[in-house]
């Protein structure tokens, strides 16, 4: 894993993080690091094509945490881009890695890949954080291992994946299914998976089929499983026009955390007046997560209150 410098400001100092996952491929971030170090660390998983082009609330975020003396890590996972060349350390080879060829079952090492990073970069508190599907990798990592690396986690509108396969229709799904069981799960799809994304079957067939980052839910009697295994505490945050929760983003946050064990600890942050990628709210979101971490730091939490939407 390395770092290297790419702007300077008077505070804020922007890194290109390169992480090798235990496969060997290496995932590409950016460190937001102010000059003097910090102890604490915010690392974001990003959700697919949850790039800076399309998702620039994360400079907001990266720029208000340095300037409260908290260090931030946008963290891309295979799927940041459409198509991106990488490098594998293990084979020596470029690889293109992307939405197209995802699989979920990576998702543990991915995340694993920054946190080590974190660990070896010396930071003694790390707040795990994930958008969109980046939060619903966040909620699958978090029940398969109770780091205790990670201090808090930090979920932003989790993408509610049957509300999103809900466009799939039974034509594609079926054909999706017998190219994974015909043996050509490699193979592109001849058409756009949920109206919008290019991939192979093996990736439409995770989204359809797997299960693994199928773990929020509108409905109180979804499968929460994965919910229920998390021991962190932590924030969830959505805006209050998300369309990624079929039409309730508060009832869908307040759900996912009444199947937390640690929901009474827990902190419910609604954002009124935007969607998934908080249009014209960039800067309260980034105030409000500086906000949440300062308060992680100081042991209480002021910002937000469960149940309660913050304007």
């Amino acid at each position: 894993m390395e770092c290297q410098a790419f702007y300077r400001g008077m505070v804020v100092m922007m890194e290109a993080c390169r992480v090798a996952t235990e496969r060997g491929t290496v995932l590409d971030g950016v460190l937001f690091r102010t000059e003097q170090g910090s102890g604490t660390l915010v690392i974001a998983i990003t959700g697919i094509h949850g790039n800076f082009y399309s998702n620039p609330f994360y400079y907001n975020i990266g720029n208000t945490l340095n300037q409260g003396g908290i260090d931030f890590l946008y963290a891309q996972t295979n799927d940041a881009f459409d198509r991106i060349q990488t490098d594998n350390v293990l084979t020596g080879q470029k690889e293109l890695i992307g939405s197209w060829n995802e699989r979920f079952a990576y998702t543990d090492e991915d995340i694993d890949a920054y946190l080590d990073f974190a660990e070896h970069a010396g930071y003694s508190q790390i707040i795990l954080a994930g958008h969109s599907l980046g939060a619903n990798k966040v909620i699958r990592y978090l029940s398969r291992h109770h780091d205790s690396r990670v201090a808090h986690f930090l979920l932003l509108s989790p993408a509610n994946l049957n509300y999103m396969m809900s466009v799939v229709t039974e034509r594609e799904k079926s054909w999706i299914k017998n190219q994974v069981e015909q043996g050509y799960g490699g193979e592109m799809l001849p058409f756009p998976f949920m109206g919008w994304v290019a991939c192979i079957a093996y990736t439409a067939w995770d989204w359809l089929f797997s299960g693994i980052l199928n773990n929020v839910f509108t409905e109180s009697e979804g499968d929460f499983t994965q919910c229920r295994q998390i021991t962190h505490t932590g924030a969830l945050l959505i805006g209050t026009y998300d369309t990624f929760t079929d039409g309730n983003p508060t009832g869908f946050l307040q759900n996912i955390n009444d199947h937390m064990p640690t929901a009474a600890q827990n902190r419910l942050v609604f954002i009124k007046g935007t969607g998934h990628t908080y249009q014209m709210k960039h800067q309260e979101v980034a105030d409000c997560i500086q906000q949440l971490v300062l308060d992680w730091q100081k042991k209480k939490g002021t910002c937000g209150s469960t149940g309660s939407p913050v304007a």
